[in-house]
């Protein structure tokens, strides 16, 4: 039987990993690296920022670092209750953190993945995706709602994983997603195509062309789109955004519109029934959802009409 782990060794192991100087460190090497991608734009003339677009992602950046800063104790606590709650422990080493990032991979792609076939979900997702640019600065636009993620990847150190290589592994997983947000960097050679999510992949999957729609989930590794069938090579030039673009630069409205609808949408629903269709339907098929409750409404309109005719 292991010992529990406390908060305060959970602490100071967490000092002795230096992973909250690893945060600060990229920090600085992604604005570098944003301002060299938008140097670069400019000399070849293809405008890959605009201005209000990229502030409007500054300013959620900076609204998940607000929120992640004050969730981040209660969200610790909860990874922590739950590895406490096994009686085993997977020891740290080099393999077994690689082992780590591997599985927690594999549950980051079906958190992503139903955070596009689930339109609950995607309302903490959506901010990701509203912006037409695609560009370093993307990357920074993350839900400030997101945290509630955190129960796909209980399954980790419910494994057995130390929490503090938990929140390592998910923090190098966050910081590889910034280089794959450009247009610059074109198709890599075939065996890192193969493993590996590239720009390549993720710009598929911010597009809104229709072939391209709820493709390549993968985090770090885009094996797991080719096991589960939803992996899309880029093909033709993707168009970015949202099927219905939303006409605003304010961070508020982006991180929350999606879920603004859901709860206007429960507000008109005749019953619970149609209320959860609206709220856990598949985003791509609220269209279809609002044709098929509406002729259900009318034909029942029909049949009440009907009945009270035979009744006179």
């Amino acid at each position: 039987m292991k010992e529990k782990l406390t908060y305060e060794q959970a602490m100071n192991l967490v000092k002795e990993t230096g992973l909250s100087e690893m945060i600060l460190w990229a920090i600085p090497v992604f604005f570098i690296l944003i301002l060299l991608e938008f140097i670069l734009s400019q000399y070849h003339n293809r405008k890959a920022y605009e201005g209000k677009d990229f502030f409007a992602s500054i300013g959620i950046g900076l609204g998940n670092l607000v929120v992640s800063a004050l969730t981040k104790a209660a969200m610790f606590s909860l990874v922590l209750f739950v590895y406490n709650l096994v009686p085993w422990a997977i020891p740290v080493n080099l393999y077994t953190t690689i082992l780590c990032l591997v599985w927690l991979d594999f549950w980051r792609y079906w958190s992503h993945r139903l955070t596009h076939e689930n339109r609950f979900w995607w309302a903490t997702h959506v901010v990701h995706h509203n912006s037409e640019e695609y560009n370093f600065s993307v990357s920074f636009r993350l839900s400030w709602i997101q945290g509630i993620k955190v129960i796909f990847f209980l399954p980790v150190v419910l494994a057995g994983f130390n929490p503090v290589i938990f929140f390592i592994c998910h923090q190098v997983e966050v910081l590889y997603q910034f280089w794959i947000h450009t247009k610059f960097i074109n198709k890599l050679p075939a065996p890192i195509e193969y493993v590996f999510v590239t720009p390549s992949h993720h710009r598929v999957h911010h597009a809104c062309n229709e072939k391209y729609l709820d493709k390549n989930y993968g985090s770090t590794f885009i094996l797991w789109d080719r096991i589960f069938g939803t992996f899309q090579p880029e093909e033709e030039m993707p168009k970015y955004g949202i099927t219905k673009p939303v006409k605003s630069f304010n961070p508020v409205t982006l991180v929350f519109h999606e879920l603004v609808d859901i709860v206007k949408d429960i507000g008109r629903s005749r019953n619970f029934r149609e209320a959860w269709l609206r709220t856990f339907i598949r985003p791509s098929r609220k269209d279809d959802l609002e044709m098929r409750l509406k002729l259900e409404y009318e034909q029942k309109q029909v049949a009440k009409a009907e009945a009270q005719e035979v009744a006179k």
